[in-house]
């Protein structure tokens, strides 16, 4: 008998789509391949591996791009990652964008078309600070019969914001047409896509010991790994009880169902607005010329670096879920419509009970983002064969991206499965969508 997974090729318009995924994901990576005119791709790449541990290089695991390096999709998909959080909140703080997101689908649809368009400036923005940060840092940056002059700066900006608009166009292209969200799976993408590059130059620099850290690093890998999908799948379950109704001799309602609250409700958010939050005072200090605070905050495993980023992630965990989770609003759609929370009052005593029980779970979520955080810091502690990138994989972070994107495509092929009729190659599972052998 066949695995399930292969009754997934079966399928022809599950098969379409994965092969349409695949197709795209490769277009993608064709993109890394191709310079922007006019710049030195060596000096460039070699400036960039000295920044795997700067905010570019950690911004770069959450674009699905190579920040600082001379190609076309550079920026990656972060332009639109950005547009995309902008418009969250401005939905949860504009009365007129919270009215167009309660329109239905003639809303969004228009809400999705002001973030395309915000993509642009975005990319812009992020172009002439990769220009200024990065290839103006380096003397020798421009190729031979080239100036680095406004006309070479406007070449880049152009061919970066291209690239993250053609970025853009794919994913939303994986979303439709595909499996998955397609910006989650080009993040995906472009973090497993480093890690050749980097094996082998664990292997070059050191092939004497590279077996042994090979094996401590896939052990640490396994380990983040069991551990990141023991929380994603951890929440509170709220009963919620739906009030029973008599018209005549039928009986309506009366049934218990849950309210889940997720342990890690925010996800990645936290993690990338407190690494963006430090480009801020490394440019400050950069331009100022201060030494010592520079050398402070460029410390990646001191105490000053890792107590403010731990500090800020807990902050943005409770920033995020206080603003994408209204318990008022819950509260009013569970009275609305006839629900109430066993021995809670409706109204202001659920909303209350839902706000107490909203902060614990987030005081458990942060510190698990925030140990996260600073994880990848330690890994390469003493070890200088680990590339920064290697350990920002390694560390949590990237794998609580590849971990969560992997149960999101899993959840979704195996709903392909389960309305063909087919036992979904999950067996015994309890995530969403997946069913258990009777």
């Amino acid at each position: 008998m066949d695995h399930p997974a292969l009754k997934l090729f079966r399928i022809p318009e599950t098969r379409q789509r994965i092969l349409i995924t695949l197709g795209l994901l490769a277009a993608y990576r064709l993109g890394f391949q191709i310079p922007i005119p006019g710049v030195n791709p060596q000096i460039i790449a070699e400036q960039a591996q000295k920044q795997g541990g700067s905010v570019l290089g950690i911004l770069s695991a959450f674009s699905g791009g190579q920040m600082g390096d001379a190609v076309l999709f550079a920026l990656g998909i972060m332009p639109y990652i950005s547009a995309s959080i902008i418009f969250s909140v401005l939905g949860k703080v504009v009365p007129a964008i919270e009215a167009l997101q309660k329109e239905g689908q003639a809303g969004v649809k228009r809400i999705n078309q002001w973030t395309r368009l915000s993509v642009v400036p975005i990319s812009i923005v992020q172009a002439v600070v990769i220009w200024f940060a990065v290839f103006r840092s380096q003397p020798n940056f421009v190729a031979p019969g080239h100036e680095a002059g406004v006309g070479l700066m406007l070449v880049v900006i152009v061919a970066l914001t291209a690239g993250a608009l053609l970025c853009m166009w794919f994913g939303e292209l994986i979303s439709e047409y595909g499996v998955g969200n397609g910006s989650s799976l080009i993040i995906m993408a472009g973090i497993i896509a480093n890690m050749p590059a980097a094996l082998r130059q664990l292997w070059v620099n050191d092939a004497s010991s590279a077996w042994s850290t090979i094996v401590m690093l896939g052990l640490i890998w396994v380990v983040m790994v069991l551990v990141v999908v023991f929380i994603q799948k951890g929440e509170r379950r709220i009963p919620i009880q739906y009030a029973r109704l008599q018209r005549g001799r039928r009986v309506y309602g009366g049934q218990r169902h849950f309210l889940p609250l997720k342990i890690n409700m925010a996800g990645v958010m936290p993690i990338i607005f407190a690494s963006t939050i430090f480009i801020v005072p490394s440019l400050l200090f950069e331009a100022l010329d201060s030494t010592y605070w520079t050398q402070v905050f460029g410390d990646i495993s001191g105490f000053t670096h890792v107590t403010l980023q731990m500090v800020l992630v807990v902050f943005f965990s409770f920033f995020w879920n206080n603003l994408m989770f209204r318990p008022e609003e819950i509260a009013d759609n569970l009275r609305e419509h006839g629900s109430f929370i066993p021995g809670i009052r409706p109204g202001a005593k659920t909303a209350e009970f839902l706000k107490h029980t909203l902060v614990r779970i987030t005081l458990a979520g942060a510190v698990f983002l925030a140990i996260l955080s600073v994880l990848p810091n330690f890994i390469t502690l003493g070890n200088h064969d680990i590339t920064q990138r290697m350990a920002y994989f390694l560390g949590g972070t990237s794998v609580l991206i590849v971990v969560g994107v992997a149960m999101d495509v899993v959840d979704k092929l195996n709903a392909q499965l389960v309305m063909r009729n087919y036992e979904g190659f999950m067996k015994g599972g309890t995530g969403p969508g997946w069913t258990r052998r009777t």
